[in-house]
């Protein structure tokens, strides 16, 4: 038998099994971002072509060299309102605030609940009934009570922060393991100390699940505030684009709306990473 036999039929080793499945990993993850890249320039391509040939009405939908031209202008001009980058801080501000609260405020009246049963059944139809109204429409009252100011877009913000994260956050102190919780009080824990040691790390991963989402949504409840009434903003931005017909402006707001979120996000991924390090990789990226 040749040495070239031997060596092709040796088994393979644990690292080398590993190292392969790291570059089929890597190698998708670059494929994954490459077919993102080139749905995203296939769509722009798309539209400018379209909007070009007046295929579609360029008034109305505006083109991709056009939206890019007035976020162009807004930077290095800046807008009506101010500087382009003080209406992002300013929506960001609202948003990350309202944030905040809604996720504070969700997190601690779901793990109340779901820790005290009574509570939950008297407050529990009261909360079923809020989370049933449209909040959207809550905006202009919130304008109404706080005026102009950043506090309405803040109150709309946590409106629509709130009830995903207490859902998520009750949830997950509901699915608690019942064994956890029997051997921490047989070894003596209290009830606070089987709260923040048991149930709240429990429930970490949902609460976790439901900040993706939530963020997005503070976004939009700034944006909408701002939309109905403002003095700055990038919802002030898309309403004075929309008063002028300027469609390429209403565009040019919400890609600037499209990149924060997208940061945003990327941002919490990462946070939620180094958080759960311990947790096993999917079973797609171990395969």
């Amino acid at each position: 038998m040749s040495p070239e036999t031997i060596t092709a039929s040796a088994p393979v080793t644990k690292t080398e099994r590993t190292q392969a499945r790291a570059r089929a990993a890597r190698n998708r993850k670059y494929l994954v971002l490459g077919s993102r890249v080139a749905v995203l320039l296939a769509v722009i391509g798309l539209w400018e072509w379209l909007a070009r040939t007046a295929v579609i009405d360029p008034f109305n939908f505006s083109m991709p060299s056009k939206i890019w031209d007035q976020i162009s202008t807004w930077v290095v001009d800046g807008t009506a309102q101010g500087s382009l980058w003080e209406q992002i801080w300013y929506t960001l501000y609202e948003a990350l605030l309202g944030w905040v609260i809604g996720v504070i405020a969700g997190v601690l009246l779901g793990i109340a609940l779901g820790r005290v049963r009574f509570a939950a059944d008297v407050l529990g139809p009261y909360i079923k009934v809020l989370n049933a109204l449209p909040r959207i429409v809550l905006a202009p009252i919130f304008l109404i009570w706080f005026g102009l100011g950043p506090a309405s877009k803040v109150a709309s913000a946590v409106v629509l922060v709130f009830f995903p994260v207490f859902f998520n956050a009750f949830q997950g102190a509901r699915e608690v393991d019942r064994n956890l919780v029997a051997n921490s009080r047989i070894l003596g824990a209290s009830n606070r100390q089987v709260t923040l040691q048991v149930v709240i790390p429990s429930a970490t991963s949902w609460i976790f699940t439901s900040l993706h989402v939530s963020f997005g949504f503070a976004l939009i409840g700034a944006i909408v505030g701002e939309y109905i009434g403002a003095t700055k903003g990038l919802g002030l931005l898309v309403a004075a684009s929309q008063g002028t017909f300027n469609a390429a402006g209403v565009y040019a707001a919400m890609v600037i709306l499209a990149i924060v979120a997208l940061l945003a996000e990327g941002l919490l991924t990462f946070l939620e990473k180094r958080l759960f390090r311990w947790k096993p990789a999917d079973a797609d990226t171990a395969r």
